[in-house]
């Protein structure tokens, strides 16, 4: 039963006209740098204020829950590396309706995320352009990385590596100036790690740290883009053990430790919670130039890298739904540089569509778009726990030599997993402000099982 998901797999992606042309240096990137987005740079100054210093903790147990979810992840892909990751794992451990039911929220999840991105990024350069509209920038950006999506495998490879290096050099450069500025060692500093217990550590009670941790956990969403990346590289098994191996530390360096220093550095309450980035706050107390107008930067190249990444998410999660006979047919097309271009242009159009919608209706459609995927995260995780659960067994009876990268204390991490995941959704519907995104997470869910069992389930029981 395992085998099946190596009809598909990476190794058959040559065979369906995808090219394996990404290099290892480009998976371990992109899993480096996916899970540092502009919710880090800016997001992490509203955790804070909502938290206090404990927005630590939040970081932590969100940090937790991936970290879990992807060493789950990272032994299915490891044992059989398949077009579709996640999707596949779960299709053939719970059924079809499973996998259908993933990969479409998984597709419409980033297909939202394209279009918010965009209208960020349009925020963010509009100042330097005042002339132009916003939507009209929204646009151009979606165009660019459109095109470098369409071009090959490659240039999404490369420019996702470029604009990675650029987010992970910012985070290494504040690191370090901030261990070296908290112990008082940077010119003009004073010893300041007794600023995350000025007003005690947990300021604002237990249930705060729980309400962070139903903020974060979407900012850790996309560091499982690398085992459908690995599907185009010429190393798959090996990168993604590499990259799932490495989760751990970058979850602990990027997110934990640079949130640590951020309410060491500045005392939490001064900490920017309005839009502006407490990272740039940071960089300003320690005397750098520009530090503002430096960090802007940094923010914009992570919206364009996530809008790059988002397109190819998406299109490729659609590409693999195809194979199953899940999506149209002619979304299978690939052109001659092995890009499944229908499928691109197919995620684009909806995106636009999206787009167009933030400047005509913002308070219904666009609110709607992506409030509905709030939760989309969370049903995701517990569907990978849930096929992980399975397949595990499957693998133990079938093909023990193929667990090569085990997930740790099975099954008991795994059920508390999915217990601290359930404990997250039950969480953010206890919060009013946050309740609507569960509801109309919970009608996007509903309306795709019950597409599955309209149309897909009764035409294959009809076939």
């Amino acid at each position: 039963m395992v085998d099946e998901a190596r009809v598909g797999s990476a190794a058959d992606a040559d065979a369906v006209g995808l090219r394996r042309s990404l290099k290892n240096r480009h998976l371990q990137m992109i899993a480096l740098g996916g899970i540092i987005g502009a919710s880090l740079f800016i997001g992490s100054g509203a955790v804070i204020s909502t938290v206090g210093p404990a927005a630590v903790l939040s970081y932590a147990v969100g940090g937790l829950i991936v970290v879990l979810v992807m060493r789950m992840l990272g032994e299915m892909a490891t044992a059989a590396p398949a077009l579709g990751s996640f999707m596949e794992y779960a299709r053939i451990s719970l059924g079809n309706w499973a996998g259908f039911t993933i990969g479409w929220l998984y597709w419409y999840y980033w297909v939202g995320v394209v279009a918010f991105e965009a209208v960020v990024g349009a925020e963010l350069l509009n100042p330097l352009v005042p002339a132009v509209p916003q939507w009209a920038i929204s646009l151009v950006l979606m165009l660019l990385l459109t095109a470098t999506n369409l071009v090959s495998v490659r240039s999404f490879g490369e420019t996702e590596f470029w604009l990675a290096s650029i987010k992970v050099i910012t985070i290494v450069i504040f690191l370090v100036c901030g261990t070296v500025f908290v112990l008082g060692i940077w010119p003009g500093a004073e010893f300041s790690v007794g600023n995350i217990a000025l007003d005690g550590f947990v300021a604002k009670g237990g249930f705060a740290v729980l309400h962070g941790v139903v903020i974060v956990i979407f900012s850790y969403f996309g560091t499982e883009i690398v085992t459908i990346v690995s599907s185009e590289s010429d190393e798959p098994e090996k990168s993604v053990a590499k990259a799932t191996k490495a989760v751990v530390w970058r979850v602990l360096l990027f997110y934990v430790g640079s949130v640590t220093l951020l309410v060491m550095i500045t005392p939490w309450q001064e900490i920017p919670s309005d839009g502006g980035s407490p990272y740039a706050a940071a960089f300003t107390r320690f005397g750098l130039p520009a530090a503002e107008v430096v960090v802007n930067v940094v923010v914009f190249t992570a919206v364009i890298s996530v809008l790059n990444s988002g397109l190819y998410t998406a299109s490729r999660m659609l590409f693999a739904l195809q194979r199953r006979g899940f999506a149209p047919k002619w979304v299978r097309d690939v052109n001659g540089r092995g890009v499944p271009w229908k499928a691109i242009v197919l995620s684009t159009l909806i995106g636009y569509v999206a787009v167009a919608a933030s400047y005509v209706s913002p308070d219904t459609i666009f609110y709607f778009i992506i409030n509905s995927a709030g939760a989309v995260a969370l049903f995701i995780y517990a569907m990978i726990a849930l096929s992980q659960l399975r397949m595990r067994r499957q693998l133990e009876r079938e093909a023990p030599e193929r667990l090569k990268l085990r997930m740790w204390f099975f099954p008991y991490l795994t059920w508390a997993t999915l217990i601290l995941i359930a404990a997250v959704i039950v969480t953010m519907g206890a919060i009013e402000e946050i309740r609507s995104q569960l509801t109309l997470s919970l009608i996007s869910l509903a309306a795709i099982v019950l597409i599955y069992l309209l149309f897909v389930r009764r035409r294959a029981v009809r076939t």
